[in-house]
This record gives C-alpha cells, sequence and structure tokens, in this order.
C-alpha cells in the first residue's frame, strides 16, 4: 500500500513534490508506521526505481535468439505493453525519473542496464548477421521500442484522444502490439 501511494505521488509530484506525510496520509497510516518500513523518503524512491528496472529485465529476457525474430520481438512488445497497462503509475514515475536526468539510478543500475541492453542488442545483430533481419542498429531498435511501447502508458490521455476512445483496454494494448510489431516489417521470412 505505502509503495501504491508513493508512486502515484512521485509520478505527479516527483521527488522534492512528495513528502513522507502526503504518502502516509494518503496511505491511510501514521506517518511512523511509513518510518518503520522506509527509513527515508529516498529508500521508498529508490525501491521503485529497482522495482521498474527489475519488470523490464523480465520483459527483455524475452529476446530469445532460439525464436525467430518476428516471435522474440512480438513477446518483448507485449510484454512491455502488458507492463504499461497494469503498471501505469510506475512507467510514468520512471519517465519523470529520468526527465529529471535519472539521479537516483546507481551506477551499479547504470551498468546494468548497459549489460542487459549489450546482451539483447548482441541477439538482434546476430538474426541481422544471419540474414534473418534487415539491417539495423540494434540499440536504436530498442529506443525506439521504449519509446512506443511506455507512451501507451506515459501520454495515456494523448493515446485515448487518439484513438477515440475514454480509456485504454486490454484489446487496445492487444491491438498496438500487432501494429508495432507490423510497422517494423525488418526480418525476412
Amino acid at each position: 500500500m505505502i509503495l501504491d501511494v508513493a508512486v502515484r505521488l512521485f509520478s505527479a509530484k516527483g521527488f522534492d513534490g512528495t513528502t513522507i506525510s502526503e504518502i502516509a496520509e494518503q496511505a491511510g497510516l501514521p506517518k511512523a508506521n511509513v518510518y518503520y518500513y522506509f527509513p527515508t523518503k529516498a529508500v521508498i524512491y529508490e525501491r521503485l526505481v529497482s522495482e521498474v528496472l527489475a519488470d523490464w529485465d523480465i520483459a527483455l529476457r524475452r529476446i530469445d535468439a532460439e525464436l525467430p525474430p518476428r516471435e522474440a520481438l512480438f513477446n518483448y512488445v507485449s510484454d512491455k505493453l502488458e507492463f504499461s497497462r497494469v503498471h501505469g503509475e510506475k512507467s510514468r514515475f520512471f519517465a519523470g525519473e529520468l526527465l529529471r536526468g535519472g539521479k537516483f539510478l546507481t551506477r551499479r543500475q547504470k551498468r546494468h542496464v548497459q549489460t542487459v541492453t549489450r546482451e539483447a542488442c548482441a541477439v538482434v545483430q546476430n538474426w541481422v548477421d544471419q540474414g534473418k533481419c534487415n539491417p539495423i542498429n540494434p540499440r536504436h531498435l530498442f529506443i525506439m521500442l521504449w519509446s512506443t511501447t511506455q507512451f501507451y502508458a506515459d501520454f495515456a490521455p494523448m493515446a485515448t484522444t487518439t484513438l477515440e476512445v475514454s480509456q485504454l483496454r486490454r484489446a487496445d494494448f492487444a491491438e498496438a502490439a500487432n501494429q508495432i510489431i507490423a510497422m517494423l516489417g525488418l526480418w525476412r521470412d
């Protein structure tokens, strides 16, 4: 409950704009209870950053070298969109952190992101080298996929306006996955 409230507040107001008192009040807890579980606001924030990175690692593991590129990328895009659907607040929270310079990302976390991205890029590059994909820069592919899949959470009001719906439904996310993969068209079947 504390983390759910905190991510909502951090997502809307950032680290500096959120107080432990607000988190406690909106969680319906005495401030002392929040401090019992989290000694500082920074600890809560850092925990949320770690959770987002762990969730994204799970999705990135879907880039499986044993699968055809279209299937592996579809699995990855679907997982990233599901994260946006289910954890929109976390996505917006992390986007806000990055927009403010990513000061809460530790060196270890940055190295980890580089390592897992490098591994996923190696899989894509291998597909390119084997002639399974058109020649592309895998790093730019991932930047594009991150921005595309996160748009549905980070900019949900624009997505709903564009799709002319009042709220994004599961079917909208499924259609997004199909359309993103169809538009990529980079594999050679």
